[in-house]
């Protein structure tokens, strides 16, 4: 199937997978989950810790869906407007209350 025939969601992994195919050591992901049904919203964060993991591909990793970008983060940075507000570990992060009721919703 012709790739500028494929959703939105398609394109995205499409280009993913594309990606992937140089083997690089470094992947940076610019919101890879926007355009994707939520099911595949869970698999895809599942592959990329994957890849981060028993690949040994490090990941930068842009994402507004905060939650589940820290899920699979090893760190992570907070930024309003442009400036870093916050940094620590993924598992800090989540802790971390103020950060939960501005930036995470719970």
């Amino acid at each position: 199937q012709p790739a500028n025939s494929l959703s939105g969601g398609e394109q995205q992994m499409l280009a993913i997978g594309r990606a992937l195919m140089a083997r690089p050591k470094l992947l940076i992901l610019d919101e890879p989950s926007i355009g994707l049904a939520p099911i595949l919203v869970e698999e895809l964060f599942a592959r990329i810790k994957d890849l981060s993991e028993r690949e040994g591909i490090t990941v930068l990793l842009a994402e507004q869906n905060a939650n589940q970008a820290l899920s699979v983060a090893d760190y992570g940075y907070v930024l309003e407007t442009g400036s870093v507000v916050l940094q620590d570990t993924a598992q800090n992060l989540l802790k971390n209350e103020e950060l939960r009721g501005a930036y995470l919703g719970f």
